[in-house]
């Protein structure tokens, strides 16, 4: 008996000796996720101009939040105080995090007040070239549009023909309430053919503009001012600069997802760098538009595809003076991105203390590469 009492404290001893080494390591990569997140918190503030790398942990950031909480879990099971390690910079995290996820329990607006109902849309040129390859798509978008009768639609990646079924403009404007439209084309092609962005109002505009941003690009951003009543607002509409990804980095991503295995350096690197470009001419973009809005005289409401995450500098320089509708009345995960790179937040509707939001929904609808949000802004 003595020597199995020997031989089987030996084993515990290994078994110890493999599970101290084993959470050692747990604690080493413990360390190096809590160091990311706490990086990523600083992304929103940090302009990549300055320091491009921080804006990557901010893309990131769910992954990183993600990451802590199965650290937190860990240590909670094995009943340890390293549980709290992860879980109060979890906690510092939280203003950022409910940009994620929200709940809402607020009652319908007050029917008896100014409600002005707000739709945000990347329509993807209406699908011209099929990429659905549903034939039926464009109508199916018209049919969303026209059953949701917003009374201001801001659609980017906007498409219209001037003659023949492809004429899109008329076409909205006639099958809903929204007759007033400011549209900007940053691209005309042959038969007439005009790609850019537009803004359908069911009230009056008195006035129009937009914000240069210096160069010739398919991004831009206009404004809108509109009539309520005896009120004026300001309606901005934006499409940010994207990633700008060629077919073979989305077929490398594909790929990537089949087989995890699979690395290729040039290709990373190519993807990395094309995000750096991006997060630069956004984080330009931003400060432009966020110094229009400063100098503005009117309460705002502002759509857009940021093409940015809510833990980005582009999405805190724009909103900082602003209310997001999704914090204020949205429901579940924040997800409007649909196409083939990692679906996050990105399409938004802000709005100035002028109105408060309620019912903010996302249609789960595949029709474009981006799903359209839908608000009511209740005039206060």
């Amino acid at each position: 008996m003595g020597k199995r009492d020997n031989i089987y404290q030996q084993e515990i001893k290994v078994r110890k000796g493999k599970r101290y080494l084993f959470n050692r390591v747990v604690i080493f990569c413990n360390h190096i996720a809590v160091v990311c997140l706490l990086i990523s918190y600083l992304a929103p503030y940090v302009s990549p101009e300055n320091f491009s790398f921080i804006a990557f942990f901010g893309l990131s950031f769910p992954l990183l939040v993600a990451t802590n909480i199965v650290f937190v879990i860990y240590w909670t099971i094995l009943l340890k105080k390293k549980a709290f390690y992860s879980l109060v910079i979890l906690l510092f995290g939280l203003p950022i995090i409910h940009h994620y996820v929200q709940f809402s329990f607020d009652k319908a607006p007050n029917k008896s007040k100014n409600v002005i109902k707000v739709m945000q849309y990347n329509v993807k040129v209406f699908d011209l070239y099929n990429w659905t390859h549903n034939m039926e798509t464009r109508t199916k978008m018209f049919n969303l549009i026209n059953a949701e009768s917003p009374d201001v639609m801001c659609f980017q990646e906007f498409f219209s023909r001037d003659s023949s079924k492809f004429d899109n403009l008329d076409s909205i404007v006639n099958m809903q309430k929204a007759k007033f439209v400011h549209v900007e084309y940053t691209t005309e092609a042959r038969l007439h053919q005009h790609f850019g962005i537009a803004t359908f109002s069911s009230y009056p505009i008195i006035s129009k503009g937009k914000i240069d941003f210096g160069y010739k690009s398919n991004n831009i951003c206009i404004y809108t001012d509109i009539k309520y009543g005896d009120d004026t607002a300001r309606i901005y509409n934006m499409h940010l600069q994207s990633i700008a990804f060629a077919l073979n980095d989305y077929k490398y991503i594909e790929e990537l997802e089949k087989d995890m295995e699979k690395e290729d350096l040039e290709q990373s690197k190519n993807i990395l760098r094309r995000l750096k470009i991006a997060f630069v001419k956004r984080a330009k973009q931003a400060d432009l538009i966020s110094a229009s809005i400063a100098n503005c005289r009117y309460p705002i409401i502002l759509c857009g595809d940021f093409n940015d995450t809510p833990a980005s500098y582009t999405y805190h320089s724009i909103s900082s003076n602003l209310k997001d509708a999704f914090v204020e009345s949205g429901n579940g995960l924040g997800r409007s991105y649909v196409g083939k790179f990692p679906s996050f937040r990105i399409d938004y509707i802000l709005h100035s203390n002028k109105f408060k939001a309620y019912n903010f929904k996302t249609i789960r609808e595949e029709l474009s590469d981006h799903y359209p949000v839908v608000t009511y802004l209740e005039v206060q």
